[in-house]
């Protein structure tokens, strides 16, 4: 017997049944890095890019991503959000840290929300400054934490 919840008895892939699971109060927070120039990183900071206000653009694209998150990740629930919230923190030097939070209550969690979300404001971020900046690397991206359903909590 596999352990793999996306796969039934002969390996094929199915989407979960979640009908008989309880609906929960349900949380995530990913993360993503952003290394890049230090002059790159002032550029976004200070809204200095010809392309226009990249945070601004990245967190609009990070909620856009979280939500179209079915339609992009196979076998992926459709999942009523109640909030997407994508923020940044920077190291003052050359990494822009990408932090996406989602909430719902559902009987299934949104970890998958919050990855697509902090992937997709990278992307953004990247597409925004790639104009004076090549050598950008997005990396790390990762779940943070998780709260709600069988497993409730975890933290990175």
């Amino acid at each position: 017997m596999n352990s793999f919840t996306h796969l039934d008895k002969k390996g094929q892939a199915v989407m979960v049944d979640v009908g008989e699971k309880a609906f929960t109060n349900r949380t995530a927070t990913a993360k993503a890095t952003l290394r890049m120039k230090e002059s790159t990183l002032s550029a976004l900071l200070t809204s200095e890019l010809k392309k226009g206000d990249g945070l601004a653009t990245a967190r609009i694209a990070g909620i856009m991503g979280g939500k179209k998150t079915s339609e992009l990740i196979p076998l992926c629930h459709n999942i009523p959000i109640e909030s997407i919230e994508i923020d940044f923190d920077n190291n003052s030097k050359d990494e822009l840290y990408i932090i996406a939070k989602a909430k719902c209550t559902y009987k299934t969690g949104i970890e998958m929300e919050v990855l697509t979300a902090a992937s997709v404001a990278a992307l953004t971020v990247y597409d925004m400054c790639k104009a004076i900046d090549r050598e950008m690397v997005i990396e790390n991206v990762r779940l943070t934490e998780k709260t709600g359903g069988k497993s409730d909590f975890f933290n990175d």
